[in-house]
Protein backbone atom coordinates (compact mmCIF):
# COMPACT_ATOMS: atom_id res chain seq x y z
CA UNK A 1 0.00 0.00 0.00
CA UNK A 2 0.83 3.58 -1.10
CA UNK A 3 0.35 6.72 0.85
CA UNK A 4 0.56 10.34 0.66
CA UNK A 5 -0.35 13.07 3.01
CA UNK A 6 -0.34 17.07 2.63
CA UNK A 7 -1.98 19.91 3.60
CA UNK A 8 -5.31 21.23 2.19
CA UNK A 9 -7.67 24.22 2.93
CA UNK A 10 -9.32 22.12 4.78
CA UNK A 11 -6.47 20.50 6.69
CA UNK A 12 -4.38 17.89 6.60
CA UNK A 13 -5.59 15.03 4.10
CA UNK A 14 -3.51 11.67 3.64
CA UNK A 15 -4.13 9.44 -0.10
CA UNK A 16 -3.92 5.75 -0.20
CA UNK A 17 -3.78 3.57 -3.06
CA UNK A 18 -3.10 -0.09 -3.81
CA UNK A 19 -3.06 -2.22 -6.92
CA UNK A 20 -3.09 1.07 -8.86
CA UNK A 21 -6.63 2.56 -7.73
CA UNK A 22 -7.19 5.28 -4.98
CA UNK A 23 -8.95 3.28 -1.95
CA UNK A 24 -9.23 5.95 0.83
CA UNK A 25 -8.77 9.45 1.43
CA UNK A 26 -8.53 10.77 5.08
CA UNK A 27 -8.86 14.01 6.76
CA UNK A 28 -5.97 14.68 9.03
CA UNK A 29 -1.72 13.46 8.58
CA UNK A 30 -0.67 9.87 8.26
CA UNK A 31 2.71 8.54 8.76
CA UNK A 32 4.96 9.35 6.39
CA UNK A 33 4.98 6.48 3.71
CA UNK A 34 5.68 5.52 0.29
CA UNK A 35 4.17 7.75 -2.60
CA UNK A 36 3.36 6.89 -5.92
CA UNK A 37 2.32 8.60 -9.61
CA UNK A 38 -0.91 7.79 -9.47
CA UNK A 39 -0.74 9.57 -5.27
CA UNK A 40 0.79 11.93 -6.97
CA UNK A 41 -2.12 12.59 -9.79
CA UNK A 42 -4.74 12.23 -6.81
CA UNK A 43 -2.69 15.17 -4.95
CA UNK A 44 -2.81 16.96 -8.25
CA UNK A 45 -6.49 16.82 -8.67
CA UNK A 46 -7.47 17.69 -5.87
CA UNK A 47 -5.39 20.56 -5.42
CA UNK A 48 -6.65 22.02 -8.57
CA UNK A 49 -10.09 21.15 -7.13
CA UNK A 50 -9.82 22.71 -4.48
CA UNK A 51 -8.45 26.43 -6.89
CA UNK A 52 -11.94 25.97 -8.49
CA UNK A 53 -9.89 24.55 -11.73
CA UNK A 54 -11.16 21.31 -11.63
CA UNK A 55 -14.65 19.83 -11.71
CA UNK A 56 -14.13 16.06 -12.36
CA UNK A 57 -12.10 14.02 -10.97
CA UNK A 58 -10.30 10.99 -13.51
CA UNK A 59 -8.72 8.76 -11.10
CA UNK A 60 -9.34 4.88 -10.62
CA UNK A 61 -11.06 4.08 -7.27
CA UNK A 62 -11.40 0.78 -5.27
CA UNK A 63 -13.92 1.19 -2.85
CA UNK A 64 -14.60 -1.08 -0.24
CA UNK A 65 -18.02 -1.77 1.37
CA UNK A 66 -21.00 -3.22 1.05
CA UNK A 67 -23.22 -3.77 -2.57
CA UNK A 68 -25.52 -1.56 -0.57
CA UNK A 69 -22.93 0.98 0.37
CA UNK A 70 -21.28 0.52 -3.02
CA UNK A 71 -24.65 1.35 -5.27
CA UNK A 72 -24.64 4.87 -2.92
CA UNK A 73 -21.39 5.89 -3.65
CA UNK A 74 -22.06 4.83 -7.35
CA UNK A 75 -24.69 7.23 -7.66
CA UNK A 76 -22.61 10.17 -5.87
CA UNK A 77 -20.37 10.02 -8.24
CA UNK A 78 -23.20 11.11 -11.05
CA UNK A 79 -23.69 14.04 -9.21
CA UNK A 80 -22.36 16.61 -11.33
CA UNK A 81 -20.18 19.69 -9.60
CA UNK A 82 -22.36 22.44 -8.16
CA UNK A 83 -25.43 20.13 -7.70
CA UNK A 84 -27.03 18.17 -4.99
CA UNK A 85 -29.19 15.43 -3.80
CA UNK A 86 -30.85 14.06 -1.00
CA UNK A 87 -30.41 11.44 1.15
CA UNK A 88 -34.21 10.35 0.19
CA UNK A 89 -33.63 10.92 -3.40
CA UNK A 90 -31.01 8.56 -3.27
CA UNK A 91 -33.17 6.23 -1.45
CA UNK A 92 -35.88 6.58 -3.81
CA UNK A 93 -33.94 5.50 -6.67
CA UNK A 94 -32.47 2.45 -5.00
CA UNK A 95 -35.78 1.71 -3.12
CA UNK A 96 -34.01 2.00 0.38
CA UNK A 97 -34.65 4.12 3.38
CA UNK A 98 -32.94 7.32 3.93
CA UNK A 99 -31.41 6.34 6.91
CA UNK A 100 -29.18 3.54 5.01
CA UNK A 101 -28.29 6.40 2.40
CA UNK A 102 -27.25 8.27 5.27
CA UNK A 103 -25.20 5.39 6.92
CA UNK A 104 -23.53 4.63 3.61
CA UNK A 105 -22.42 8.51 2.93
CA UNK A 106 -20.78 8.38 6.62
CA UNK A 107 -18.73 4.98 5.52
CA UNK A 108 -17.39 6.51 2.41
CA UNK A 109 -13.91 5.41 2.23
CA UNK A 110 -12.83 8.78 -0.54
CA UNK A 111 -14.80 11.70 0.11
CA UNK A 112 -14.40 14.61 -2.21
CA UNK A 113 -13.64 12.64 -4.21
CA UNK A 114 -16.73 10.50 -4.04
CA UNK A 115 -19.00 13.39 -3.52
CA UNK A 116 -20.84 12.72 -0.16
CA UNK A 117 -20.78 16.41 0.68
CA UNK A 118 -23.42 17.12 -2.41
CA UNK A 119 -25.59 14.87 -0.19
CA UNK A 120 -27.94 17.02 1.66
CA UNK A 121 -31.13 15.97 4.30
CA UNK A 122 -34.56 17.05 3.72
CA UNK A 123 -35.66 20.53 3.09
CA UNK A 124 -32.07 21.34 1.67
CA UNK A 125 -30.78 21.13 5.34
CA UNK A 126 -27.14 20.69 5.59
CA UNK A 127 -27.44 16.88 7.14
CA UNK A 128 -24.15 15.45 8.82
CA UNK A 129 -20.18 15.09 7.67
CA UNK A 130 -17.93 13.36 8.88
CA UNK A 131 -14.54 14.33 7.57
CA UNK A 132 -12.63 17.60 8.69
CA UNK A 133 -14.71 19.86 10.95
CA UNK A 134 -18.15 17.79 10.18
CA UNK A 135 -20.84 20.28 8.45
CA UNK A 136 -18.69 23.24 8.65
CA UNK A 137 -16.32 21.46 6.19
CA UNK A 138 -19.37 20.69 3.75
CA UNK A 139 -20.65 24.06 3.76
CA UNK A 140 -17.31 25.18 2.80
CA UNK A 141 -16.95 22.26 -0.33
CA UNK A 142 -19.97 22.92 -1.34
CA UNK A 143 -19.68 26.62 -1.47
CA UNK A 144 -16.35 25.79 -3.36
CA UNK A 145 -18.42 24.23 -6.16
CA UNK A 146 -20.80 27.16 -5.97
CA UNK A 147 -24.02 25.84 -4.43
CA UNK A 148 -26.35 28.74 -2.85
CA UNK A 149 -26.91 27.69 0.76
Amino acid sequence: MYFQSFKSPFGDLTLFAEDEAIVVLEFGKGPDGDSSPLLKEARSQLEAYFRGKLQEFDLPLNTRGTPFQKAVWKLMLEIPYGSTRSYGELAGDLKSAARAVGGACGKNPIPIIVPCHRILAANHKIGGFSGGTGTDTKISLLRLEGVDL
